[in-house]
């Protein structure tokens, strides 16, 4: 019976040093656990941080971006707009030189008819006057 108690006695120590050591084992892991949640917890913060500065970041540069467009887009119309009115004048300039020009023959071509016309009677009154005919042509009309 002694034996028995002591058994007994022994693994009721034995159990409790085991219950002991579980609970211990336990209470570390559960430590070590929260210690692992309050250390993710705080990288999540700081990624959440990073994240959210690289946004900032981005949108900075978005906005950026936008007013270089902006500006690219109004320095390229100034550009076309330039050489629009360049193209103009330069129409305009040669449009007035081809009506010149156009105008110069045409007073060519008319003073050339008139020494044509006065040719013709010219010819005509010595044909005339080779032909017998005394009397001097009258003059026609101009036409050639």
């Amino acid at each position: 019976m002694r034996e028995q108690a002591t058994m007994r006695s022994d693994f009721t120590k034995q159990l409790a040093d085991v219950d002991a050591h579980a609970k211990r084992e336990a209470q570390t892991l559960t430590e070590r656990l929260a210690a692992e949640r309050t250390k993710r917890a705080e990288e999540l913060k700081s990624l959440s941080s990073e994240i959210k500065e690289i946004l900032r970041s981005l949108e900075k540069r978005h906005v950026k971006l936008e007013e270089l467009t902006g500006l690219a887009d109004a320095e390229i119309r100034d550009h076309i707009m330039q050489q629009s009115r360049a193209t103009s004048a330069e129409i305009e300039r040669l449009s007035q030189r081809v009506s010149a020009d156009l105008n110069r023959e045409v007073s060519s071509l008319r003073h050339d008819k008139t020494d044509v016309s006065a040719l013709v009677s010219v010819f005509t009154d010595m044909a005339s006057r080779i032909g017998g005919d005394s009397r001097p042509a009258t003059k026609g009309n101009g036409k050639g």
